[in-house]
């Protein structure tokens, strides 16, 4: 990156630079958009996710996705593509090609997590209970996947905004070109924060439902001694 950021050409290694930080942008985004998937099978669909849900067939989807990402960034190499970003000086000739790979790598999963997010948290709270245990831990799962949605759209819709208003008007003068790379710098260093705040909503939604699994056995253990005692005295 230190390379890059001297030769500011198109050389090799800044396209290395380039290659590997879109890979980890686009596999976050495709990540968020599985588990969004996983979540809605597994709430509103829970007989066939037994079916679909396993370890192996978890790796297989990631193996599969970092083909797809990988890929695409193969052929965005071959036409040509370029963000103008941190190693990029360059703005590119091929706007309107690059659209569908936002399409494709941002909108697409947004309307995906979008739907699949606010579906589970209305199956969520049409579930009739009355138990107190129960009713905590549907309302912190229903805190945290709308926390979970927040930060998606949050961090990668102003980047994705950005790019896609550059390569639909172009870039015909320098005052256009110096606002474009002031709003990409802002808007990539906030899609960057989306690594760190996903560890820590994931983080706290482990911390959230590891504590309501363990109120729950500890408020069903007297009901457990309370009717070991009624046996006893029978």
């Amino acid at each position: 990156m230190l390379y890059s950021l001297k030769h500011t050409s198109d050389t090799p290694v800044c396209q290395l630079s380039q290659g590997i930080y879109l890979a980890n942008r686009y596999m976050s985004i495709s990540l968020v958009t599985v588990i969004a998937v996983d979540r809605y099978v597994a709430v509103r669909h829970p007989i066939r996710a037994r079916e679909l849900r396993s370890p192996r067939k978890a790796a297989a989807v990631c193996l599969a996705l970092w083909v797809v990402v990988l890929s695409s960034l193969v052929v965005r190499w071959h036409l040509g593509l370029q963000e103008g970003g941190f190693c990029f000086r360059n703005y590119g000739r091929h706007g309107f090609s690059t659209i569908p790979f936002s399409m494709l790598g941002f909108y697409l999963p947004l309307a995906i997590v979008v739907f699949c997010s606010l579906q589970v948290v209305t199956t969520l709270g049409q579930r009739p209970t009355t138990d107190v245990v129960q009713v905590e831990v549907t309302r912190r799962a229903t805190h945290m996947i709308l926390a979970n949605l927040a930060v998606f759209i949050i961090c990668f819709l102003p980047l994705h905004v950005v790019l896609t208003v550059k390569f639909s008007l172009g870039l015909n003068t320098c005052a256009a070109r110096f606002t474009f790379s002031r709003a990409l710098s802002i808007t990539g260093k906030l899609s960057d924060a989306n690594c760190c705040l996903d560890a820590i909503c994931y983080y706290y939604m482990a911390k959230e439902f590891q504590d309501a699994s363990m109120s729950a056995v500890s408020s069903s253990t007297p009901h457990k001694s309370q009717d070991s005692q009624s046996l006893t005295l029978t």
